[in-house]
């Protein structure tokens, strides 16, 4: 500390705190916003500031070892509980704060003592600069780095590892605000600088592992969402090669059926033709698809994997409502259909390998309820199936579907969730069916 009275006290515990404030703010997501946002803020400030400066007129020496602690101790607490971010999150966003706040005001009292002869206003105006550039650098060049970054923390975080990058930032900062140092050296400026860049790298690394690890998860589920689409390239390509032979077979069929026609005709056996061609007419109406719903591309696909499942010998049960006239784009709905309906397959083909007693069956709900789309596939799993952060886990999947189901259901902004009753599987997702105005 540089001295003075207990005005200049109050200017440095002020500035100090709102740039302090601010640089938090830019970089967490707030619980609430507006008015309440400023009250709260403005009435942790005042209270705070209040005791400090009476503990600063009371004992100034004790003020001026622990102040600074107490004062962001308690900033902790309450930047916590101001932000919606997960609790590791925000505290991870507080170190990297804390870091910032030790640069600025080491920065103002090297800068005063070196140059201006400790200067308090020296000290007051380098802090105000040094909050306003840091501030600016935020909002204009990492804002949204960090907002992405914060996401793939959020996610992809092992809290350990945090949890020791936070407790070394700390320990780095207290070291360089530590009171008892207060000759000014060489090596005094040096070990301050070594700080600074150690814990400034320790930040920038984890900053980078995180954002790498994120990316990758990214182009996990590209790569997911590219196999999909493979997936479902066979499986058109089944419908397709499945119609070029019942072509075929109906093209020889007529050419049969019309030879025994024109025999019955020209011998004149007109009751054993009308005989014949009633047993023809329900060979025929017993070999026409299935008809699950009105919507084309769903029901191509739902019968495709429908064919498939039966032949496997597993028991499916549809209930399928759902017209032509969709909002949500057929491809959109294929993807989910296809991916939940691959993976309800592979869980029972598992359990069959598994075990050939237990009954394999998959239950597809597919219903529209006003402006809400809701799916529901529910089949026979592995008991010991796991899941991870509400996801099963992709060896209990075949790898495929899960990502591709849940980034497809965000982009309708879809409620989700697995579980494993007792050895059955359950997929649940509810969306939103957009008006046909919100579709580009």
């Amino acid at each position: 500390m540089l001295g003075g009275s207990v005005y200049i006290a109050l200017i440095r515990f002020v500035i100090s705190l709102a740039g302090t404030i601010l640089l938090f703010s830019l970089m967490s997501e707030p619980r609430f916003s507006g008015k309440r946002l400023m009250v709260y803020y403005g009435g942790f400030s005042v209270a705070v500031i209040v005791l400090a400066c009476v503990w600063y007129v009371a004992d100034l020496k004790s003020c001026v070892k622990m102040s600074a602690f107490v004062m962001y101790v308690c900033f902790a607490f309450f930047a916590i509980y101001m932000s919606r971010d997960p609790i590791f999150l925000s505290v991870y966003k507080l170190a990297l704060t804390f870091y910032l706040m030790a640069v600025f005001l080491v920065g103002g009292i090297e800068v005063a003592v070196i140059f201006f002869h400790r200067n308090v206003w020296a000290d007051i105006i380098t802090r105000i600069l040094l909050i306003s550039l840091m501030a600016f650098f935020i909002e204009k060049r990492i804002k949204k780095s960090i907002q992405g970054f914060g996401y793939y923390v959020e996610n992809e975080l092992d809290r350990f590892s945090v949890m020791v990058m936070i407790i070394c930032i700390l320990f780095g900062i207290g070291f360089i605000l530590n009171p008892n140092h207060q000759e000014q050296t060489p090596y005094r400026l040096f070990q301050i600088v070594m700080n600074f860049l150690l814990t400034g790298a320790l930040q920038l690394l984890v900053f980078r592992l995180y954002l790498h690890i994120g990316k990758e998860k990214e182009y996990e589920k590209e790569n997911q969402l590219m196999k999909m689409n493979q997936r479902l390239l066979e499986r058109n390509m089944e419908i397709l090669e499945e119609s070029v032979e019942a072509g075929k077979r109906i093209r020889h069929d007529v050419r049969h059926h019309n030879a025994v026609i024109a025999e019955y005709a020209r011998r004149g056996q007109n009751e054993e033709l009308l005989q014949y061609l009633k047993e023809y007419t329900r060979e025929t109406n017993g070999e026409i698809p299935e008809a699950i719903c009105t919507n084309m591309a769903v029901n191509n696909i739902l019968s495709a994997y429908t064919r498939k499942a039966r032949k496997e010998q597993i028991e499916v049960t549809l209930d399928v409502e759902l017209g032509s006239d969709f909002t949500i784009p057929n491809i959109d709905l294929v993807t989910i259909l296809a991916n939940a309906y691959e993976n309800a397959i592979y869980g029972c083909i598992e359990v069959k390998k598994q075990s050939g007693q237990r009954k394999c069956f998959i239950h597809l709900v597919l219903k529209r309820k006003k402006n809400k789309l809701v799916i529901s596939c529910s089949n026979t799993c592995r008991i010991e199936t796991e899941f991870k952060n509400g996801q099963p886990k992709p060896e209990f999947t075949g790898g495929i579907g899960v990502l591709s189901i849940i980034k497809t259901a965000e982009n309708f902004d879809g409620e989700y969730d697995f579980k494993n009753d007792n050895g059955v599987f359950v997929f649940r997702l509810i969306m939103n069916i957009p008006h046909s105005n919100q579709i580009h």
